[in-house]
Parts: C-alpha cells; sequence; structure tokens
C-alpha cells in the first residue's frame, strides 16, 4: 500500500464558516497546482455519534464553534515534503496566514501526517 495523508482538525465558530470556506477553496488551489493528489475540507454536519468520543468535545469546541476536518493526499510522504517546499513559498499561501485575519484560532488546530494503510 503506498500513500500518504497530511491530516487537520480545527475548531472554528460557526459565523467564520463562510470565509472559512473561500480561504479553504483557495488552498485547495493551491497545494493542487503544486501536486498534491487530493484535497478535502469537511465541516462538522452529524457530530453527536452514539460511540466514540465526538469531535467537538475532543478538541473542545466552545459554545458556537463548530468542527472543520481535513486531509490532503499524496503519493508519498517524499512527494508531500516537495509538495509542502513548494506551497509554502507560494505567495497566495502568506496571503491566507496572517493570524489576525484567520477565520480560525491556529493554536487549536490538530494537525499530522500519516501513512496509508487502506485505501479503496
Amino acid at each position: 500500500m503506498t500513500g500518504y495523508a497530511d491530516g487537520f482538525v480545527i475548531p472554528i465558530r460557526k459565523t467564520k464558516i463562510t470565509a472559512y470556506r473561500r480561504m479553504a477553496a483557495k488552498a485547495a488551489a493551491v497545494w493542487r497546482d503544486h501536486g498534491a493528489l487530493d484535497y478535502k475540507e469537511c465541516v462538522g454536519d452529524d457530530l453527536s455519534p452514539q460511540f466514540g468520543l465526538p469531535f467537538p468535545r475532543g478538541i473542545k469546541a466552545k459554545p458556537g464553534e463548530t468542527v472543520v476536518f481535513s486531509w490532503i493526499t499524496y503519493k508519498s510522504r517524499r512527494h508531500r515534503d516537495q509538495v509542502n517546499a513548494r506551497v509554502m513559498k507560494d505567495p497566495r499561501l502568506a496571503e491566507m496566514c496572517d493570524p489576525k485575519n484567520s477565520p480560525f484560532d491556529t493554536k487549536r488546530m490538530l494537525y499530522g501526517g500519516f501513512k496509508v494503510i487502506a485505501s479503496s
């Protein structure tokens, strides 16, 4: 099995979802332009499961917040590192990364790189 994914989860104020959606669409274009295979950003819809730990509780979402669950896929970790190196130099990303204008608190983002172990 090959493949690699960067995954992240963020809490976001429900009133900021529209602004986040615009930023996510721009970010998706940047990552895809630099070679990412796929880019997904998903906003919470059914976050009260009958089993497991609900995302909002796990990330300590505050009242008025929901959760964004996202992933970006690559051919391999090496490919991910190459794509991200190009992305970090892209001026479009710099425009989106000003913490004063961000629709979410970057300090509360969960992030990691993952080896793909199953895929269909």
